[in-house]
């Protein structure tokens, strides 16, 4: 396994990284295994979005005893109400949402504090309207999460909380297709078969600006969306006209 380093926070990560859609499968029993490979192949780095408690105890378990084998990118804003996953922008609720998901994770700190997926410009602002950010700052102060991100797949909203919010660490959705589109806060319009008709012949340039905005800021990305949620690899489904491989994805 390759490592990197994450941007300036000094967390050094396997390259590939562990998404937690499979850690639901099976009645959540998927957890255990996943986490058995990953530590066997040297992956050291997962996310975690999902607010399912559930999952966040499958999760928990799967990680006792072996913590500081794993960096943990986990979401603030992604709560569980009603039985279904909600993203809240209500502080009281955002707080709520964060102790229960360490306690069920069974670890007093995450490495990255990931605030939860952020698209529209307004909805930045509400972040830092509504406390949200200054409560990761406090966290961070605290020792309770070590580094903080955000995520999105708005290359102009991206790159505002970049500069103005200290993220240090931005996930955010890559992959041939995505990159050539232009910036909107509708993330269906990411793979809306009609967006492909038109024709694109570079990266987006605000794409291209982000990423050079935070390779000089010392901004890490993490990356979602690598194979467009299995749809690149899929001729019939691959808004290229072909199926690509994983590993063109992935580079």
């Amino acid at each position: 396994m390759e490592y990197r380093e994450l941007g300036n926070t000094g967390l050094k990560v396997s390259v590939i990284g562990m998404g937690c859609e499979g850690f639901a499968e099976d009645n959540y029993q998927m957890a255990q295994p996943l986490f058995d490979a990953a530590e066997r192949l040297g992956i050291n780095y997962f996310d975690l979005y999902a607010s399912d408690p559930e999952m966040r105890r499958a999760v928990g378990k799967a990680l006792r005893g072996r913590r500081e084998k794993f960096l943990i990118q986990s979401h603030l804003c992604s709560v569980w109400k009603n039985g279904q996953y909600v993203r809240s922008r209500d502080l009281a609720e955002v707080k709520a949402a964060f102790e229960e998901m360490m306690s069920l994770l069974g670890t007093d700190y995450l490495d990255v504090g990931m605030i939860h997926y952020c698209d529209a410009m307004k909805d930045w602002e509400s972040i830092v309207d509504n406390g949200i950010l200054n409560y990761a700052r406090e966290l961070k102060a605290q020792g309770r999460i070590r580094h903080i991100g955000l995520s999105s797949h708005n290359p102009l909203v991206a790159e505002r909380a970049v500069k103005e919010g200290g993220i240090e660490v931005l996930m955010f959705s890559v992959n041939p297709c995505y990159d050539l589109q232009p910036a909107s806060e509708d993330v269906e319009d990411l793979w809306a078969d009609e967006v492909y008709v038109k024709e694109y012949t570079n990266m987006d340039p605000d794409r291209q600006r982000l990423y050079e905005t935070c390779q000089r800021l010392g901004v890490g990305i993490t990356v979602m969306k690598t194979f467009g949620g299995g749809d690149l690899l899929n001729a019939e489904l691959s808004p290229a006209g072909v199926a690509l491989t994983a590993d063109q994805c992935i580079h």
